[in-house]
């Protein structure tokens, strides 16, 4: 039986992971600050990387479900022995170099910065690491950009987008990510590569977020407001503690496309991402 050690295995990505794996007769040790319940299979380890718990001499995987340069770090001191490596990073890296805001440019120093030393690692260690980079993450209401927006549009009825918000988007579900993490580790073409991972549908921003305003139960309305009233009532949100994660540099890039290729990630480890049909337990917090 093979022995696979999961980083961020209680977040997003991690959870469907951990039953991709189960599924395929994999054992699991799942690494969490939080406390878990053990199953058949799947043993939880508390701790995190400045508090490591004892972990094994080896494995036969290591996936990365969290912060990049965190486990970066961590696995360049580490002593674990592991032949494949599969870590998760993000098409931010390549969106945001040029945003206005330093937080974002911050961002993308770090996680190119994670990439690079991860691949140094390995190549130093004699291992094989993969890089995935997934673009706008759902499906498990856990996302910083399509859950925010549910949850507002529950509590207020309504959601507010500035009119031309119309640059295209790919978001990808979770459970896509997982299967390709499973799948991109037993692929011999993908070691030592990075591979972008778009969601299998291109749509207009505006579009997206109506599709999920459209699925929450009641249904939500969309209000497309000239950019002046929409930057007016932005700001009194954020008065009122509201929406302070929209940027604007984030409200500029509604109208720009952020479009990436899956065809590396298909032909390499048969990457099949789903069409953006979004449902509304998708955007509830599954804990």
């Amino acid at each position: 039986m093979k022995t696979a050690l999961v980083f961020g295995a209680s977040g997003q990505i991690g959870m469907p992971l951990l039953h991709r794996l189960g599924e395929r007769g994999w054992r699991v040790l799942a690494v969490s600050r939080d406390e878990h319940s053990d199953a058949p299979g799947r043993h939880w380890l508390q701790g995190e990387f400045a508090n490591m718990p004892p972990l094994p001499e080896a494995v036969d995987a290591i996936f990365s479900c969290g912060p990049l340069d965190a486990f970066a770090r961590w696995y360049s001191e580490s002593h674990i022995d592991a032949p494949r490596i599969v870590a998760f990073g993000s098409t931010s890296a390549m969106t945001k170099h040029d945003s206005e805001d330093e937080h974002e440019r911050d961002l993308v120093r770090r996680l190119l910065g994670a990439e690079a030393a991860l691949f140094a690692s390995s190549e130093q260690r004699g291992t094989t690491a993969t890089m995935l980079r997934p673009t706008l993450v759902y499906g498990r209401g856990r996302d910083a950009t399509l859950s925010r927006i549910a949850a507002l549009a529950r509590r207020h009825g309504r959601f507010p987008l500035p009119r031309g918000a119309d640059g295209l988007r790919q978001p990808a579900h979770v459970g896509d990510l997982a299967d390709a993490a499973f799948a991109a580790s037993q692929s011999v073409a993908a070691r030592g590569r990075a591979y972008d991972l778009p969601g299998g549908e291109t749509l207009p921003y505006r579009d997206m977020v109506k599709r999920v305003l459209d699925c929450l139960e009641p249904p939500a309305k969309l209000l497309e407001l000239p950019m002046p009233l929409f930057r007016l009532t932005l700001r009194v949100a954020r008065s009122r503690g509201i929406a302070r994660e929209l940027t604007d540099a984030a409200v500029q890039r509604m109208r720009e496309d952020m479009v990436f290729d899956a065809a590396p990630a298909r032909r390499d480890f048969g990457y099949a991402p789903r069409a953006f049909a979004p449902t509304a337990d998708m955007f509830k917090p599954v804990l």
